[in-house]
């Protein structure tokens, strides 16, 4: 079981250090737990990111995870053998798993968004639903209470992910802004294949960065409901994401040629100012 742990944790050490600085304050079964569903979580994203043939191999994903739901033990992988551990050790509800996976086909199915209310749909399956996963492993029996904020956290951060990876969107053929947000700001696609940032496209980017602020004050609002174990944690998680919304601002908002990210140091700051 050690070894599955470690692979877990390997892949969120590789792919997230802002979430894995962010969790490593957990107690270490705590910390174990949220490794295996970033892990399940990282593997059906890269499906769909990297894969040779995402449908197919998507497909397979999911009658693996139906298997795993009724209860097989799908030892051959050391990803689903932690999952295994951490169902057999919390209350862990199915349903966001599965609507995890929905969001990323999704993606496969190349929509584009006409609307906050379409967008927002999609931020809560791809990244609501983790908020969801990751309750009862932060704040077992307070699921109730905190629901709507984990929800909102959640989408609060795939509204960064969003806002920050604009350009590296472009070149996958995914456009998350909403067209009629677009438009309110009177910023084209034709502009935004230019990479132009003017204005109207600082403007609009704005915007949605304050609808980003309003879920993370909602997840902010229910900090003192979860246990003493986990809400540095969970606030971490919460300031250093937060931040790379700054990062975007100092770097002009160029999302086309510069990647957003909180330095180490920066991160450190935050945490100081937060927490005090």
């Amino acid at each position: 079981m050690k070894e599955a742990y470690q692979a877990c944790e390997d892949i969120i050490k590789k792919h997230s250090k802002t979430f894995y600085k962010a969790f490593s304050f957990l107690p270490e079964e705590n910390r174990n737990a949220v490794w295996a569903i970033y892990a399940f979580c990282r593997r059906v994203d890269d499906i769909v990111d990297e894969g040779e043939n995402p449908e197919v191999e998507l497909n397979l994903f999911k009658e693996e995870f139906s298997r795993f739901a009724r209860g097989e033990h799908l030892s051959e992988s050391p990803y689903w053998t932690a999952l295994h551990d951490v169902f057999q050790r919390y209350q862990m509800e199915v349903q966001p798993f599965e609507d995890m996976i929905r969001g990323q086909e999704m993606d496969l199915s190349g929509r584009s968004y006409h609307s906050i209310n379409e967008l927002e749909s999609y931020c809560y399956h791809v990244a609501g639903t983790v908020g969801l996963m990751l309750l009862p492993v932060l704040a077992p029996d307070k699921e109730k209470k905190l629901r709507d904020g984990a929800i909102s956290l959640g989408i609060a951060m795939q509204y960064t992910n969003i806002l920050r990876d604009i350009g590296e969107d472009l070149t996958r053929n995914r456009l998350y802004l909403p067209r009629e947000t677009m438009m309110q700001h009177g910023y084209s696609a034709d502009l935004l294949e230019e990479n132009v940032v003017n204005s109207s496209f600082i403007s609009m980017w704005e915007s949605l960065a304050e609808r980003a602020d309003s879920y993370y004050q909602e997840a902010m609002d229910t900090m003192s409901h979860y246990p003493s174990y986990s809400q540095i944690p969970v606030q971490s998680a919460a300031i250093f994401y937060r931040g790379i919304l700054d990062s975007v601002r100092s770097n002009g908002h160029n999302v086309f040629s510069k990647r957003a990210y909180v330095t180490e140091g920066q991160k450190e700051k935050l945490l100081a100012e937060r927490l005090g």
